[in-house]
């Protein structure tokens, strides 16, 4: 199975690193994680997006804030998918960052989550994996099942509890 990068561009981020790494312990996928900025190692990241594929890479989060070129400069090298996470900012809430990951120019695509959406870049990544990868399809279908059934049982305890309150 390929691995996934998740590139951080500054250790303030980490936070949101940790919601993906979660994640892909959970289904058992490989990752590294590097800090990495757009702005200040420009060459570094460069020379990690031209090297992802032959590095066994298969997918690549950014996650940045502010400005959050990253995902797109790395998008700019490598024909791998690259998933940005905006991150939530004290200025604008992190809307500066969603606006600069969505709005990629054509032929350039950046997927983006939510902001703050570690976890579910990881999700997004593990099902862009698991096109070639069976036994990840599996995995992915059997927390599909975990989630519903999470789901339900709430429902029941909600029904239950409201049916007392009757």
């Amino acid at each position: 199975m390929k691995k996934t990068a998740i590139i951080l561009g500054s250790d303030s981020d980490m936070a949101i690193a940790e919601k993906s790494m979660s994640v892909f312990k959970k289904l058992g996928i490989s990752y590294e994680a590097h800090i990495i900025s757009a702005h200040r190692t420009p060459e570094r990241a460069r020379e990690f997006a031209i090297n992802a594929r032959k590095n066994n890479f298969g997918v690549i989060i950014a996650i940045a804030g502010k400005a959050a070129h990253l995902a797109g400069v790395l998008a700019s090298y490598t024909r791998l998918p690259v998933i940005g996470v905006p991150v939530k900012s004290d200025d604008l809430g992190g809307l500066d960052a969603l606006l600069s990951i969505v709005q990629m120019p054509s032929g350039v695509p950046v997927s983006c989550v939510a902001i703050d959406g570690g976890a579910n870049a990881a999700w997004l990544a593990a099902r862009i994996l698991a096109v070639s990868d069976d036994e990840l399809a599996e995995k992915l279908e059997h927390e599909a099942e975990l989630m519903t059934e999470n789901v339900n049982h709430k429902d029941e305890s909600l029904q239950e509890k409201l049916n007392r309150e009757q």
